[in-house]
């Protein structure tokens, strides 16, 4: 049930408990009760994610630092502080950090990326990889391939769709109070929402709706990957040939091992975070679908052996 509930919430992250009861065949008691203990304890967050694409100047960044072994744990929990950052992990050993970075205009990338972190003791080298493009992430999560619904339940739950507006969004000081309490708790209800926001119920609603169709607002999920079996993860940094990039793109995409996929800059042009139950599963995953991608000619994996900060960006 509880599997159940967080596949419920990543098709829908404030459907009403009824909604959620109804489509599941149990009680609204047994919703409330069950998402109550799995919120108290951690296991189970809706998160309001956002966009910084949407935004105009903003720019996601996937940025490794590689550190002595002895700072490496510090420095990640620094970064772990910046609001700017998520998943904040360490890789390789304990001797590289990689996160991301969203920032919003090229003073700020400067700041962070060519200013502070490469003269931070222990720091010894910083590369920045900017997302230029997504396959797979964001509003899409690793929840949707790897949940127990089945396609009638997920559709009994989806919402209507929402039209698709595109155009750069300025925010203003009440959109931020808003997104910054959603960042902390995507189900806060609409009368907290005006408390926080100093707008009127019908001005939140309004908002969020806005801020979705232009897509700079999404509800993400996140749990304790224990709920649905989720291995730990490891990080692939693979070079396409550019000819073929958008095709091994989609094709990672699809793979039900990928939570994240991604066309980068830098020295390799293919970014994806991938989960896999154990080490043997992770060879047989590199040896069969990623020798499958057309024109790879390199691939490097980081295992992550702690993740420091999950939570998403917040402005």
């Amino acid at each position: 049930m509880d599997r159940r509930l967080v596949h419920a919430l990543q098709v829908d992250g404030r459907a009403p408990f009824s909604t959620i009861a109804a489509a599941l065949g149990v009680s609204d008691r047994t919703i409330a009760r069950r998402y109550t203990r799995l919120r108290s304890t951690g296991a189970l967050r809706v998160l309001g994610g956002i966009d910084p694409t949407a935004l105009g100047g903003a720019v996601l960044w996937l940025v490794r630092v590689r550190c002595a072994p002895s700072a490496s744990v510090a420095v990640a929990e620094a970064l772990a502080r910046r609001p700017d950052t998520s998943w904040v992990s360490l890789t390789s050993g304990g001797t590289e950090i990689t996160c991301t970075v969203r920032t919003e205009s090229d003073a700020d990338s400067e700041a962070l990326l060519l200013a502070r972190l490469p003269r931070t003791p222990r720091v010894e080298g910083v590369s920045a990889h900017s997302v230029l493009h997504s396959f797979y992430g964001g509003p899409d999560n690793l929840i949707a391939k790897l949940g127990p619904l089945d396609a009638e339940t997920v559709s009994a739950l989806s919402p209507p769709p929402l039209p698709h507006r595109p155009g750069p969004v300025r925010l203003d000081d009440g959109d931020r109070r808003l997104l910054a309490a959603l960042a902390a708790d995507g189900r806060t209800g609409t009368e907290q929402l005006a408390k926080v926001t100093g707008w009127s119920p019908t001005t939140v609603r309004r908002r969020m709706t806005e801020l979705r169709e232009r897509g700079v607002l999404y509800l993400d999920i996140d749990c304790d990957g224990r709920l649905l079996g989720i291995g730990t993860r490891t990080l692939l940094w693979l070079s396409v040939a550019p000819p073929h990039l958008e095709e091994a793109g989609r094709a990672l995409a699809g793979h039900p091992e990928v939570a994240f996929a991604a066309a980068t800059t830098g020295p390799t042009n293919l970014y994806a975070t991938v989960v896999c139950p154990d080490q043997r599963a992770l060879y047989r995953y590199l040896t069969t679908r990623v020798a499958a991608l057309p024109a790879v000619t390199h691939v490097e994996t980081a295992p992550v052996i702690r993740t420091v900060k999950q939570a998403a960006n917040r402005l």
